[in-house]
């Protein structure tokens, strides 16, 4: 009798110990996975420019190309401990042609395409933070993103904006552009010269990735969050900004002429980048 008392305890003992290891094990494996629901696990992080192409304007001091790649090396490190699969367009200071970076988004199925800016302005007091969509479909990652990312900057916040931009409106999957922050303005530019900054740009990217499937429904759309929804943001539609420049060029034979002597190759970053140029 007392040795059957000994075995059964050895028994229970036993399956205790298997429980509480499987718990641990389950706990772990749900701090590095992504959120329930989230049916896009892969993550196409484009950081803006590379190479020869700097970003920003002339005579602009910190060079854009620089942040951006800091940035999303950032970001693919915080996904990439959430359990999300990471592809980054480029991860060096080389130059990605556009149809490069959107034929690398468009060859994952269930991808998100995520391209990090930031602004340039001749008026050095443009500041704030933007996020650009195109999609209909891109809008609830767009709103997400914007909401941590403007919400955690101590800057201005300028809304998010509708506009096809090259990899925005060739993309296949939900895609955003987010411009964060003004290297020409002196107080964003010292910001982003600071790790900490960087650090705390990409953990917002992060949240508004992993928040994108809480994005409350439009016809329940409300402006305060709740510890279960994000509201969508509201937007500016600019799509039709570059054809009403055109029109009016095409009213002038000298305006035309110059526009045809200035235009840029399809793989410049400048005609992806808005970059505030009146101020």
């Amino acid at each position: 009798m007392p040795r059957s008392s000994s075995q059964a305890g050895f028994i229970l003992a036993s399956l205790s110990i298997a429980t509480l290891v499987s718990a641990a094990s389950s706990t772990a494996q749900a701090r590095r996975a992504p959120p329930s629901g989230d049916s896009s696990t892969t993550v196409v992080i484009d950081a803006g420019h590379g190479g020869h192409d700097r970003g920003g304007i002339p005579s602009q001091k910190i060079p854009e190309k620089t942040m951006t790649l800091d940035v999303a090396q950032r970001l693919k490190g915080l996904l990439s401990a959430n359990g999300y699969r990471v592809v980054m367009t480029r991860d060096s200071d080389v130059f990605v042609p556009l149809a490069t970076r959107v034929a690398i988004a468009n060859s994952y199925r269930d991808a998100i395409f995520v391209c990090i800016h930031f602004n340039s302005a001749k008026r050095v007091g443009a500041d704030g933070i933007e996020t650009y969509f195109y999609g209909r479909d891109s809008l609830p990652l767009a709103s997400a993103v914007h909401y941590f990312v403007a919400g955690g900057a101590p800057t201005t916040n300028r809304g998010v904006r509708r506009r096809g931009y090259y990899v925005l409106r060739k993309t296949k999957t939900p895609a955003v552009l987010v411009e964060c922050g003004f290297l020409t303005n002196p107080t964003e530019g010292e910001y982003v010269q600071t790790a900490s900054y960087r650090q705390k740009l990409a953990e917002e990217i992060a949240a508004g990735i992993r928040g994108r499937s809480s994005v409350a429904s439009r016809l329940t759309s409300t402006r305060v969050a709740t510890s279960e929804t994000i509201p969508y943001q509201p937007y500016i539609d600019q799509t039709r900004v570059k054809a009403s420049s055109r029109s009016k060029k095409k009213s002038s034979k000298s305006k035309s002429s110059k526009k045809k002597k200035s235009s840029k190759s399809i793989d410049s970053e400048a005609s992806v980048t808005p970059k505030e140029r009146k101020g």
